[in-house]
C-alpha cells in the first residue's frame, strides 16, 4: 500500500510540475499578446484560472502526503506520546470523513451535474465537468493518504502493546 501510494504522489509530482510550467507559458504568452502584440489571446486567461484551480486542489492533496500543509502543532508537540497517538488518529479520521464528504462526494455530484448539463467553459469551450473533476481525484488522494496514516497508526498501537 505505501509503494503504491509513493507512485501515486510521484505521478501526482510530475503533474504538478508540468502544471506550473503551463502556467508559467500560457501567461506568460497572455502578457507578451497583450503588451508587445497588442492583440490579446482570448483563452490564456480562462486557462490559467483552470490551471490554477487544478495546481491549488491538486497540490492540497499532495501536501497533505508530503505533510507541508500549514498547521499549528504547538499543544500537539507537547502532549505525552500516547495521547499524541489518540490525537493523530483522530485528526487522520476526521480528515477521512471530510475528504470522503465533501471533495469525493460533493466533488462528484458537481462533475456528474456539470457533464449532464453540459456546461462549457465561455473561451475554450471545454465541458466543466473536466475542470470539476479535480475535486473527488484529489479528494480520492487524500482519503488513500489518510487510509495509510489510520494504518501506520494501528500498527504503531499494536507494536508497542
Amino acid at each position: 500500500m505505501t509503494k503504491l501510494n509513493s507512485h501515486l504522489n510521484s505521478l501526482i509530482e510530475r503533474i504538478l510540475i508540468v502544471a506550473m510550467i503551463a502556467i508559467v507559458a500560457v501567461v506568460t504568452w497572455q502578457v507578451f499578446s497583450r503588451f508587445i502584440l497588442r492583440s490579446p489571446s482570448s483563452y490564456t486567461e480562462e486557462l490559467a484560472r483552470f490551471l490554477l484551480m487544478w495546481i491549488g486542489v491538486l497540490g492540497a492533496s499532495y501536501a497533505y502526503r508530503t505533510r507541508a500543509h500549514l498547521g499549528l502543532d504547538l499543544f500537539y508537540q507537547k502532549m505525552v506520546p500516547t495521547l499524541r497517538r489518540k490525537c493523530t488518529f483522530i485528526i487522520e479520521l476526521s480528515v477521512l470523513i471530510t475528504a470522503s464528504c465533501i471533495l469525493v462526494y460533493g466533488g462528484s455530484l458537481l462533475m456528474m451535474l456539470s457533464f449532464e448539463l453540459e456546461q462549457s467553459s465561455a473561451a475554450l469551450g471545454i465541458n466543466m465537468g473536466f475542470v470539476y473533476a479535480v475535486l473527488p481525484l484529489s479528494g480520492l488522494l487524500i482519503v488513500f493518504n489518510c487510509v495509510e496514516n489510520i494504518v501506520n497508526c494501528l500498527m504503531n498501537v499494536m507494536e508497542e502493546s
